[in-house]
């Protein structure tokens, strides 16, 4: 993991002129997927990738003092399994649900509702969740066990940017879910935002969750939930700008599986470990 921090480091560098990171670069693979702030120094980045691991690599450069935040997320082996194919295919229809609401007078905070009922539908399909509809998964915050996160965040002079709570603004909604959004504002031409929709599968998480709570416990199917658990998970992460009629993003990478399973493995990196 970390010779692939090194890695991107020096593309950024070499080729796009970032000195510094952003911020500090998540490499996660396997079941470190499932750690949303993987890489600091407690957990540096230091696991040995296997043939069979899913990524979430995590990683921005900063150009004349302004942060980019970018996720992407895919197997090394290039080939999505048909377990891996469904959870990036539930991230990725989470993220273009939001992405074809996006413009001005939206509000942040029912974006990732839209996630997050996306992300239910998906998991209510894969059979990881049973016996009740979106909407009543929605009520017993069911999301959150896969989603433990916002939706995204203002991006500028810093990763993470200010004003995200202005006096005047909207009212924070801190039920389950939402009480994790930097910001919960009504979309402006002109913002900067993170798109950033995520499913995980974080054992401790889950179990904790679930614990002392029998109906949610009731609605997880144990048996398939085994099936994913150590995958770790899919973010999906590109950086926009709201304009006057909609938005435009300013990430460009590989979004859908053919598009992924079409580069990985195909180009030689900037510089080899080791």
């Amino acid at each position: 993991e970390f010779q692939v921090e090194t890695m991107f480091k020096a593309y950024c560098g070499m080729y796009g002129g970032a000195r510094h990171m952003a911020y500090t670069c998540i490499c996660a693979s396997g079941s470190n997927g499932s750690i949303l702030h993987y890489g600091h120094a407690g957990r540096p980045n230091d696991r040995i990738l296997t043939k069979d691991d899913l990524v979430v690599f995590d990683m921005g450069g900063e150009y004349h003092g302004y942060a980019t935040d970018i996720t992407t997320s895919f197997p090394i082996s290039g080939k999505f399994t048909k377990e891996q194919a469904q959870v990036h295919s539930a991230v990725q229809d989470a993220q273009k649900a939001v992405m074809s609401r996006l413009k001005p007078g939206v509000s942040w905070l029912e974006m990732h509702r839209v996630a997050e009922r996306t992300i239910l539908k998906h998991l209510l399909e894969m059979g990881v969740l049973k016996g009740g509809s979106v909407e009543e998964l929605m009520k017993h915050d069911m999301a959150s066990l896969f989603m433990p996160h916002g939706l995204g965040h203002f991006i500028g002079l810093d990763t993470h940017d200010v004003n995200g709570y202005p006096k005047g603004g909207p009212k924070k909604d801190n039920s389950l879910g939402p009480r994790w959004l930097r910001t919960q504002r009504i979309l402006e031409a002109n913002m900067v935002l993170t798109v950033e929709p995520g499913l995980y599968f974080n054992d401790l998480w889950i179990t904790a969750s679930i614990k002392d709570d029998e109906k949610k416990s009731a609605f997880v199917d144990q048996d398939v939930l085994r099936k994913y658990i150590n995958m770790g998970g899919v973010r999906l992460e590109d950086d926009v700008v709201i304009t006057e009629d909609g938005y435009e993003n300013f990430s460009v990478i590989p979004k859908t599986i053919k598009e992924y399973e079409s580069v990985v493995g195909k180009y030689s990196p900037v510089c080899s470990p080791c």
